[in-house]
């Protein structure tokens, strides 16, 4: 017989619906907007957890629709003990910068240890797992592979397997939509913590959705239960939902900017100022030599087959410190959405670099390996190397691959 130890195989993901709400109760939760997977757990599901020792993975978004957290819901239900709390890229409390080292700490209301899964590991370890009978995951993700959350989630759920420790996800909205997908999947030669499995750019899964694809798939080895949202339709937006938007990172600001956040965030991989360190991260682009920002901006505005749904126009913006260009003030492009549901950040992200690139081929460079990350592969650079033409060809390849992606993990969604 094979064995069927969670280290070794993937085991069975199950998904948790209530019974089917009488119809007045259906409309009130319409009325009400989208109910997240935390407090499902804590109302409905409770038996879940209850008399086991429960560690937590999450940050300051985790709350409920009135803004309770998820470690004082746990912390306050009943049965429950919390004894271990896990924070991602940015800290519990979403205040560290893009790839700062997090330390692990106390939690000064509850006294529960904190580790950090953004230190000198990503990875929970035996020690940090030890005495944790259950490991749930409750963070607010942004749908890019590029966020580094989602790999939190798996590379814990596989730790937690290997300790025979189950995995609860607490699921959240796509807040770009659930319902589309765009860019390419990953290489895996190009596998990083910025883009750990082959998934598409805007891979239009929840949190929970992605895991059930990964186990089914066998790339990562763990027993999953998720707990759904109520309320969620995959064409919502984030506004839709009823609940508070809180700014996943400290760059990510607006849902304006996690839309953009596809394509712009290609940036961080060349000299380029992506924005932060100006009052719009991820919707301004620029550097002191882009002196013809103008020009660039009415270049992308007469290609509407890239820039659908966004205005493009040139400003200047003096950049803080601590950040490319800091102390300087330079000319940038800004990235106004105008009609957010044709917006396709990958291609806008991807063409406005070429034409960068052309017009600046001594100026512009390459962080060559990190781009290569972000992008899940070299081919995207070495089409801007090549002209924008280039580019357009490889993007209508990627529009297949997203296409393909979207089919292989269509038996993976808990929403319509």
């Amino acid at each position: 017989m094979h064995s069927h130890r969670p280290q070794l195989a993937a085991l069975l993901i199950t998904a948790l619906f209530a019974a089917p709400a009488p119809l007045f109760a259906q409309r009130a939760s319409r009325a009400l907007g989208v109910t997240p997977g935390i407090t499902v757990l804590v109302r409905d599901s409770l038996h879940l957890i209850a008399g086991k020792r429960v560690g937590l993975i999450t940050n300051h978004t985790g709350r409920d629709a009135s803004g309770v957290s998820g470690i004082d819901l746990l912390a306050r239900a009943p049965g429950v003990r919390l004894v271990a709390l896990f924070g991602p890229e940015h800290g519990l409390r979403g205040v560290a910068q893009a790839g700062e080292h997090v330390a692990s700490t106390v939690d000064s209301a509850t006294g529960v240890p904190i580790f950090s899964l953004y230190g000198s590991t990503t990875v929970p370890t035996p020690e940090m797992l030890k005495g944790v009978e259950v490991l749930i995951y409750d963070i607010q993700d942004v749908g890019a592979r590029t966020y580094t959350f989602a790999w939190t989630m798996a590379l814990a759920a596989d730790a937690a397997a290997k300790q025979g420790i189950p995995f609860i996800v607490c699921d959240r909205p796509v807040p770009v939509r659930g319902d589309v997908v765009q860019g390419n999947v990953l290489d895996t030669a190009f596998r990083s913590f910025v883009g750990q499995y082959p998934v598409a750019l805007r891979y239009g899964l929840t949190a929970g959705e992605l895991m059930r694809y990964l186990v089914r798939t066998g790339q990562v080895h763990a027993t999953v239960t998720v707990v759904p949202m109520r309320g969620w339709r995959r064409g919502m937006w984030f506004d839709q939902t009823g609940l508070p938007w809180i700014a996943p990172s400290p760059n990510l600001r607006t849902l304006d900017a996690a839309l953009l956040y596809t394509g712009t965030v290609l940036v961080e991989g060349t000299n380029l100022s992506e924005g932060r360190g100006t009052d719009a991260p991820f919707q301004l682009v620029g550097a002191p030599w882009l002196t013809d920002a103008g020009a660039i901006a009415a270049a992308l505005s007469n290609l509407p087959q890239h820039t659908r749904g966004v205005r493009v126009d040139s400003v200047s913006r003096t950049i803080a410190a601590g950040q490319k260009h800091a102390g300087a003030t330079i000319p940038m492009l800004r990235f106004t959405i105008t009609a957010r549901d044709s917006v396709n950040p990958v291609r806008l992200g991807a063409i406005m670099l070429a034409l960068i690139r052309e017009r600046h081929p001594r100026d512009f460079v390459w962080r060559e390996a990190f781009f290569d990350k972000l992008a899940g592969g070299s081919a995207l650079r070495r089409a801007i190397d090549s002209s924008p033409a280039a580019v357009a060809a490889l993007l209508g390849q990627w529009e297949r691959d997203a296409l393909q992606f979207a089919k292989v993990t269509q038996r993976d969604r808990l929403y319509r």
